[in-house]
């Protein structure tokens, strides 16, 4: 009749795992009994057994009721108890957190089959079942904490008997599936790019599923676990839930099926009407005031607020979403999203990357089904108001200015700026943008999100500086991509590329202003072109983002190593330049990346223990990988202006020099902008109100600008 069943009392507590799921010589405490060995407890005296009773405590067999000493049975109230349940020690004491406070003991609570160990406090707790509480732990007025037998704590496995339809994936960077990967405890950016991204690699795909699988046993009957100097208070539901020590949760609505990953350095914090399923929340991460989170994983020192929505994504290191909708999402770290109505679906977005209000990305597809994606490199930035459409990619450092873009686009232009020309009806972009008028935000930017990375474990190495490896290269290839429109837009013979390139790179060298307009069908998917603006200018200040680069990352290189500049130089003439693929956050040469797959394929690499430490080898190499990097592009610099690089030399370290005061300027003269804007003095009556409010933040730089230090050239 209906869904419900009758058992016996006296059978309520046992049983947890079928005897089906059992070895011989097991029993339902197999893991149980690893997880707190039995050494130390005892049975109740009789004495105990009837102060407890006095005290409003019943149980079925109070033989099955283990303690361990110092017990003090006054501190056990009005509890019921089924099952083998272990307790203590208790010493009379409060367990205080912050302001909250709670004696030691259980009170006024129904406890099924659990351990409540040393000192913790659990108090108003309708349903405590097959749960292990630690030390100095808080658990008040939770409506229901459950462990089934067949919980999986958010890892994508499946249990001893149960369907693979159960499994719990997670359906990265794709609406229609293709790209899901099984969520693990310490999954980073890197994991997941790898998982997503190369799938036609069949064999990599199942050694990968195989190290996800490692990380927990499909056996039945493992507890879960609060743990030590936890606090869960006032939260309604909590199923299968993993918690590590120094966790917070106060007021959750729905915890299942999770691992909540913290620790005293880390301590993670769940907040006020929540609602988190099929997940893992990386250590030191917030979530609270809302939210929604379902078949997703977010890196360390996450923060989800004001009723945020992540769904199928991945959220990378020290990122933000608070408000908006996150859906079939692969982010990188230090990613910023803040308002109630934007949209970010389908995408691979590679940090570092801000999402303004009412930027609309997903579920704007130019096939007939869900199935578009959209990438985009680091300090990806769509403005307000911005609406994109699948399939699409850009280039690093994209700035989209408002707009409704009706078609695909493919920006490969880095440090651009996007715009919508609605008088003429077309798209425009400004290459070297940021460069050449906004530098402070650059810095800064580089500035900013190293010092907040707040991670202890560092397995990614995770690149802020806005002039690297991976911007240096689409910085060369669009260097070639300009010349090529230009000598085509100039008249150029479109079906001989190498000529068009020629009277491209020609015309862009003289320096002069071009009487006609730069031109190309390349960035957008219509019959309408698209205007590149300001390209003599935009051309040269590639260049000169190359030679900074390039000077600044061998002289720090011979700084660091008490080199000669010149000399390193020219014993590196035989760089080549290499792709670099951002994993994550980590910039690895392609030759590393395959070396990486083919090891993980042959089984050398045998966990995900070891690819982390794979990744951390890598980080090691990346000086070197820099600096080969560096001289390349150099090269490229010489062959391009058909010289040879010793003849290039002194003007390049001289260029370098000067640039490095231009920066400098640049960055005070865009931040005085903001200083010497009238319209920001209109809302003040005075200076004295105005200096109230503001404080020194008008003029002040909190940054450093890199300098060139002293260095043998």
């Amino acid at each position: 009749m209906g869904q419900t069943s009758l058992e016996s009392i006296g059978l309520f507590g046992y049983g947890f795992v079928d005897s089906r799921y059992l070895e011989e010589g097991e029993d339902e405490y197999r893991f149980r009994f690893q997880q707190v060995p039995m050494d130390g407890y005892r049975h109740l005296r009789d004495d105990e057994i009837a102060s407890l009773e006095a005290q409003g405590n019943r149980c079925a067999r109070w033989d099955d009721v283990w303690v361990r000493d110092p017990f003090d049975v006054s501190l056990v109230r009005r509890c019921t108890f089924y099952g083998l349940v272990r307790l203590g020690p208790f010493e009379k004491a409060m367990v205080t957190f912050h302001d909250f406070a709670l004696e030691t003991g259980v009170v006024d609570s129904r406890i099924i089959s659990s351990d409540i160990l040393e000192n913790a406090a659990v108090h108003g707790c309708g349903h405590v079942s097959h749960y292990i509480i630690g030390r100095r732990c808080i658990v008040y007025d939770v409506d229901e904490l459950q462990t089934t037998d067949h919980s999986k704590f958010g890892v994508g496995i499946v249990k001893e008997g149960e369907d693979e339809s159960v499994r719990v994936t997670i359906d990265l960077m794709n609406e229609a599936g293709g790209r899901e990967v099984l969520p693990f405890v310490g999954m980073n950016s890197a994991d997941a790019w790898l998982w997503a991204k190369t799938r036609g690699d069949g064999v990599l795909m199942d050694r990968l599923r195989r190290l996800t699988e490692k990380t927990v046993t499909p056996k039945r009957g493992v507890y879960g676990r609060v743990g030590d100097g936890s606090v869960l208070k006032n939260c309604e539901i909590v199923k299968d839930v993993d918690f590590g020590p120094a966790c917070y949760a106060k007021g959750c609505n729905k915890l299942k099926n999770l691992t909540v990953d913290s620790s005293d350095e880390e301590p993670t914090q769940l907040g006020e009407g929540i609602e988190l399923v099929n997940g893992i929340v990386g250590r030191g991460s917030r979530i609270f005031y809302g939210c929604k989170a379902i078949r997703f994983v977010t890196g360390t020192h996450c923060n989800l607020k004001y009723g945020a929505r992540l769904i199928h994504s991945f959220l990378g290191d020290n990122g933000t979403v608070s408000c908006c909708e996150v859906l079939n999402n692969l982010i990188f770290p230090f990613h910023e999203e803040h308002h109630n109505n934007s949209f970010l679906i389908a995408s691979l977005v590679m940090g570092q990357s801000n999402m303004a209000a009412g930027a609309t990305i997903g579920s704007n597809h130019n096939s007939r089904g869900n199935d578009g994606e959209l990438v985009a490199g680091r300090g990806f930035w769509p403005a307000l108001s911005t609406t994109l459409k699948h399939d699409s990619r850009f280039a690093s450092y994209t700035l989209i200015s408002k707009g409704d873009y009706p078609c695909e686009l493919d920006v490969r232009l880095p440090f651009g700026l996007v715009a919508d020309n609605t008088v003429k009806g077309r798209r425009e972009v400004m290459p070297a943008y940021w460069w050449m008028y906004n530098m402070y935000a650059l810095v800064r930017n580089s500035w900013k999100f190293g010092r907040r990375d707040r991670r202890i474990d560092r397995p990614v190495a995770i690149e802020t500086d806005f002039l690297a490896p991976d911007t240096a290269l689409e910085i060369v290839h669009a260097i070639t991509l300009m010349e090529l429109w230009c000598g085509q837009s100039a008249g150029a013979d479109r079906s001989d590329e190498e000529a068009c390139r020629r009277l491209g790179r020609s015309l862009l060298r003289q320096g002069r202003k071009l009487d006609f307009e730069v031109l190309t069908y390349s960035i957008e998917h219509s019959t309408t072109p698209v205007r590149i603006l300001k390209p003599v200018k935009s051309y040269r200040a590639y260049h000169d983002m190359l030679v900074f680069y390039a000077m600044k990352i061998i002289a720090d290189y011979c700084l660091k190593h008490a080199l000669k500049v010149r000399e390193v130089f020219q014993s590196r003439f035989d760089a080549r330049l290499e792709p670099l693929v951002n994993m994550g956050g980590q910039l690895v040469p392609r030759h590393r990346l395959e070396t990486l797959i083919r090891d993980i394929d042959e089984g050398r690499l045998d966990s995900w223990d070891a690819v982390h430490e794979r990744y951390r080898h890598l980080a090691d190499l990346y000086d070197e990988d820099r600096l080969e990097n560096a001289v390349a592009v150099l090269l490229f610099i010489a062959a391009r202006a058909s010289s040879t690089p010793d003849d290039l030399y002194d003007s390049w370290r001289t260029r370098c020099v000067q640039l490095n005061g231009w920066i400098l300027q640049e960055v005070m003269k865009t931040k005085q902008k903001d200083y010497e804007n009238p319209f920001r003095w209109i809302t003040y009556d005075s200076e004295e109100e105005r200096r109230a409010v503001l404080g020194d933040r008008m003029t002040d730089i909190p940054f450093a600008v890199p300098q060139y230090s002293p260095v043998d050239w």
